[in-house]
């Protein structure tokens, strides 16, 4: 007979206890690995920024020719300034509502997350968040808003990487200069300037209040919006204040009882906004990322492009309905291609879309200008004649405007009266090719199709284009690009350093006075008329088939201006030529830009010769292309002529000056 061991009697199962454990052990083996697997592919392709993202992230700071700040509408930032040197309010303010522990623990504050869960599960809602501020800095920069496990399990990550990285003070320094604060406004410099016209270092405390109420919901809580929200939520901070024991209940009854009062800052208008982005585009495509405060100086000059904002708004407001005109675009340059005005449509801010800028369209006779130059290349003159009749080129044929014919005429009148017959057989003598290869020499870089239709203007071109090969012709130098950038200073610069011209030009002094003849010809007898001035100007008129777009692009003494006017859906205006509301427009403008208010000086002009109202630009233009030059040329023999020119787009080689970016006279290059 077997003797039952001790134990356990026989067929009973092992101690409960003892099983628990096993299965918890069991389940802790298996669940540790598999959270760690889940946590791991959750984790996989994530990025872990250098201290550099965070710290020297590229903030590019736009300013006018005189200095004052250029917004980007949807990105208003300007250069960062450190938390130290922020007022002890702002940083109070911050801090109190947003993560009153934040010097004291980690990447994440476990007990402010446990806190919103319980307010979020008694709320049966999300009303809480229990994000520290290195989080919200993770979110702002490299996340984004969205909810997820994912995104929350990888903003934890990288924020316990970057508090390993930066220091406390680093860290605020980011986020105080990146969290976004309404409108448009991108950290508390931007948002100090916007709202209060104030520096961050000058906010006061209901100022400071108000811009950290901001950070939970600044679309809520924009006080240029909503004012009584963002004061209800401006005392909800100074409450969090006193309750942190940054404020007394006095000071703060005192900053409830006056509140602050968002005001007029001094930004730049809203029209501004087409020329602005084209240069932050630019200017973000040359700088390095991670290059720090990058500030801009540009050409843009304030009082021309309000003057042409408004020409093109009034103009749109009185003929846009009658004559079926939905939008137009204006530029305006120096002969040597700094644009200082650009209006890209009707209104930025129902269209950021830039006409000026990326609106390819048919010139129609505003092309012939290449033809023409292309001509007297090939020894042609403006007197030489040329048969105005049908003419038949493998089986097109164009018409004149009107349908008449006028027989030999003088290449100048058939340039003036825009006679499409006659350029069409000039183009023909030439030759296609040539007149493609003088519109690139001007500068034109359009796609141009090698047709006999090119001569009247049927291959797109964009405003800003054309206009900078009519600049090359009053310039007397091509090619000429447009360019909106003068100075340039990063982090390690103590001034602009000023942007010089990369790309050799040529003389056109051979043909400058014949094609200025040629275009001032449009505007005293032909074309142009109605945009004739008191003193000087030239210019060419466009009009495409049924009256789809009209152009009127030329110049005067010290501008060139093109402007363009049509519809976005490419339908017929009711009878609009480049001869009217065009050259109505560019005159307006002209004449308006040409008289400097009271206040300002008249702006300097590049180095061109001025011509007198019918004066006969072959005569100015004769020779080396210069008229009279001054006497004070005979005393620049040690002027470092090609290094001026290579170091200043204003360089004047006749008294070896230039024109400093920030205004002033004229000064001398000891280069």
């Amino acid at each position: 007979m077997t003797i039952p061991s001790s134990g356990a009697p026989e067929g009973r199962p092992p101690s409960q206890p003892r099983s628990r454990l096993r299965y918890l052990a069991g389940f802790v083996a298996v669940a540790i690995p598999a959270l760690a697997i889940a946590f791991g592919w959750e984790l996989r392709g994530i990025h872990f920024p250098p201290a550099a993202e965070v710290t020297s992230r590229r903030v590019i700071a736009l300013k006018s020719a005189d200095g004052r700040d250029l917004w980007p509408t949807s990105h208003l930032q300007l250069a960062p300034v450190d938390a130290n040197a922020m007022p002890p309010n702002v940083i109070n303010a911050v801090l109190s509502i947003e993560d009153r522990h934040f010097l004291r623990h980690g990447a994440i504050d476990f007990s402010s997350i446990l806190r919103a869960l319980e307010q979020n599960l008694a709320a049966r809602k999300v009303v809480a968040g229990g994000s520290t501020i290195t989080q919200q800095l993770v979110k702002t920069l490299f996340l984004g808003p969205e909810r997820t496990y994912k995104r929350k399990i990888q903003e934890a990550a990288i924020a316990i990487w970057i508090e390993h990285k930066l220091t406390k003070d680093q860290i605020l320094t980011s986020y105080l200069n990146n969290v976004y604060l309404g409108s448009g406004a991108t950290g508390f410099p931007a948002a100090a300037k916007l709202y209060f016209d104030k520096k961050v270092a000058d906010l006061t405390l209901p100022q400071s209040a108000m811009l950290a109420g901001m950070i939970n919901a600044p679309a809520k809580d924009d006080p240029i919006h909503n004012i009584d929200a963002a004061r209800r939520r401006a005392a909800a901070v100074l409450d969090a204040m006193v309750s942190n024991g940054k404020l007394s209940e006095q000071d703060a009854l005192v900053a409830k009882l006056h509140p602050a009062t968002p005001g007029t800052s001094d930004v730049s208008p809203p029209s501004t906004g087409w020329f602005v982005d084209w240069v932050y585009n630019k200017a973000a495509a040359v700088t390095p990322p991670l290059g720090g405060a990058v500030q801009i100086r540009t050409t843009l000059d304030l009082r021309l492009q309000q003057l042409a904002a408004g020409v093109v708004k009034s103009t749109l407001a009185r003929y846009g309905s009658e004559k079926h005109v939905g939008q137009a675009a204006l530029v305006a340059m120096r002969p040597d291609g700094a644009v200082v005005a650009m209006v890209g449509g009707r209104s930025y801010a129902r269209s950021k879309y830039n006409r000026a800028v990326q609106a390819a369209r048919q010139p129609g006779s505003a092309f012939k200008l290449f033809v023409y130059y292309a001509a007297l290349r090939q020894g042609f003159s403006p007197t030489d004649e040329i048969l105005d009749a049908r003419v038949n080129v493998h089986g097109w044929q164009p018409e004149n405007y009107g349908h008449h014919h006028h027989g030999e005429v003088a290449l100048a009148d058939a340039f003036a009266n825009s006679l499409n017959d006659a350029t069409v057989r000039l183009s023909q003598e030439v030759g296609i090719d040539q007149v493609i290869a003088a519109a690139r020499d001007l500068g034109l870089r359009a796609p141009l199709q090698s047709n006999p239709s090119l001569a009247l203007g049927t291959s797109e071109v964009t405003l800003l284009d054309l206009t900078s090969a009519y600049a090359s012709v009053r310039a007397g130098r091509a090619p000429t690009h447009p360019w909106g950038i003068s100075g340039i200073r990063t982090q390690s610069d103590k001034d602009d350093v000023p942007v010089a011209a990369s790309e050799s030009r040529h003389s056109l002094a051979n043909y400058q006075g014949e094609l200025i003849d040629l275009l001032q010809g449009v505007v005293e007898h032909g074309t142009g008329r109605a945009a004739a001035l008191k003193g000087f100007a030239a210019g060419k008129t466009g009009t495409t088939q049924d009256y789809r777009d009209a152009w009127f692009v030329g110049f005067d003494d010290s501008l060139v201006v093109g402007v363009w006017v049509g519809n976005d859906d490419h339908t017929p205006m009711k009878g609009v030529v480049g001869g009217s509301l065009p050259a109505q427009m560019w005159k307006n403008f002209v004449e308006q830009a040409s008289t400097p208010t009271t206040a300002e000086a008249a702006p300097t002009l590049p180095d061109v010769p001025a011509i007198a109202a019918g004066a006969s630009a072959s005569s100015v233009f004769a020779g080396d292309g210069d008229a009279n030059p001054p006497a004070a040329e005979a005393q620049t023999a040690q002027c470092n002529i090609p290094a001026c020119e290579e170091n200043y787009r204003s360089f004047r080689a006749s008294d070896c000056t230039y024109q400093p970016y920030w205004g002033g006279p004229r000064q001398y290059c000891a280069r």
